[in-house]
């Protein structure tokens, strides 16, 4: 019995040292803080800051409004010179199409006068031509009589012959009329017949619209003020038509400008993420600059733990280890994944995290790593600046631990 009481000291005596020799000396962080990334909104324009009264911690959600900055001296020259122009633009439109209205009603009242000068001068034409056909009508039927007066005298045939008409076979004139007839009505026949051609030709003519006149051709006075009119017209439904293609381009031009101006009016600040107000750099009514910073945001999407570790320790891990966080106060346990290793010194990589670290952190090693399941524990949403411990081998307490 005593020997046996001996054994049982003895053997608890040996667990207690491995207990304790396991817990302290199982791979483990000596301090570790939940973390997350900071979100910095910066003012888009210069101007004043309108903010409502925001209370640092407030829950934010992606695309709320959380402030905006306003600037009622903003630049509107340019925006002032395009309407100018636009409205210059619309004068002359305006006069433009004045102008064509009037072209076309004065091309019009030309037109009709020229259709009834043409069809004065067809009627005119074709008044001298039947004029001139009757003439050489009467003067080739007086030829014709002349020459039946000629054979019934009964002229002998070998009488003293007629210088003129011994020549006319020569000089070609009257080439239709008997050879007895006289020259002098011959050479009128001729020119009767000269000008039934001359009047067919200016007939022809003016129905083609051609007004023909002391040996030149050539349109009235109407067709060729039409003619002017209506390429003077072409040239203003061209220029016009330049013109409404300037409005336009000169609207779309304002309406950039105008939404250019807008924005440099006024412009919210509008959440990126889902998390918490962290910070308020600027309040209502301050006036900033253009990129200065105004509000910082808490990314509770994002949450990491980042912890100091020895050397020993700290040589032993490497991204994509398995690890276990437990957090103080509550003795909750999670599951978590080494996912930066940051060594001694890192200060630089807290620049952009909401909890920085303390000297202590920074003479030890730095290790950063993963918790699914912390956001959704009973610490509750996005418990940036908990504490606890990372651990990185297993203790001997540890099924106890999952007991409790």
């Amino acid at each position: 019995m005593r020997f046996t009481r001996l054994f049982i000291g003895l053997l608890l005596v040996l667990v207690s040292i491995w207990v304790i020799v396991g817990e302290q000396m199982g791979g483990a962080s000596a301090n570790a803080m939940v973390n997350a990334r900071l979100a910095t909104l910066r003012a888009p324009i210069a101007g004043k800051v309108t903010m409502p009264d925001l209370a640092l911690g407030a829950t934010v959600r992606r695309s709320e409004e959380l402030a905006s900055v306003s600037d009622s001296r903003v630049d509107r020259i340019r925006l002032n010179d395009l309407v100018l122009e636009q409205r210059d633009a619309r004068i002359e439109r305006d006069r433009l199409r004045d102008v064509i209205t009037e072209t076309r009603n004065m091309a019009t009242t030309i037109s009709v006068r020229a259709a009834r000068f043409e069809r004065s001068n067809i009627r005119q034409a074709e008044i001298r031509l039947n004029h001139a056909l009757e003439r050489l009508a009467l003067l080739e039927e007086r030829a014709r009589e002349s020459s039946r007066a000629r054979v019934a005298a009964l002229e002998p045939p070998l009488a003293i012959e007629d210088p003129v008409r011994r020549a006319r076979p020569d000089t070609g004139l009257a080439p239709n009329l008997p050879r007895d007839v006289p020259s002098d009505l011959a050479l009128a026949v001729e020119w009767a017949r000269e000008e039934v051609g001359v009047r067919r030709s200016a007939l022809s003519a003016a129905r083609d619209g051609v007004f023909v006149a002391n040996d030149y051709s050539d349109s009235p006075y109407a067709g060729q003020r039409l003619a002017e009119l209506r390429a003077r017209l072409d040239g203003f439904e061209a220029a016009y038509r330049a013109q409404l293609s300037q409005i336009s381009a000169l609207d779309k031009r304002i309406v950039e400008e105008r939404i250019s101006v807008n924005h440099l009016t006024e412009a919210p600040l509008i959440s990126m993420l889902d998390g918490r107000l962290w910070e308020v750099l600027a309040g209502h009514g301050e006036r900033v600059e253009r990129g200065q910073d105004i509000l910082r945001l808490l990314d509770c999407g994002n949450v990491i733990v980042t912890a100091s570790v020895s050397e020993s320790v700290y040589n032993r891990l490497k991204p994509g280890d398995a690890a276990r966080f437990r957090l103080s106060g509550t003795g909750e346990v999670f599951h978590a994944t080494v996912e930066r290793l940051a060594g001694a010194g890192a200060a630089t990589i807290y620049r952009n995290l909401a909890v920085a670290p303390g000297p202590k952190h920074l003479e030890r090693y730095d290790v950063a790593v993963s918790v699914p399941g912390l956001s959704d524990s009973e610490a509750g949403y996005c418990p940036v600046g908990r504490t606890g411990r990372v651990f990185f081998e297993g203790r001997p307490l540890d099924r106890l631990r999952g007991l409790l």
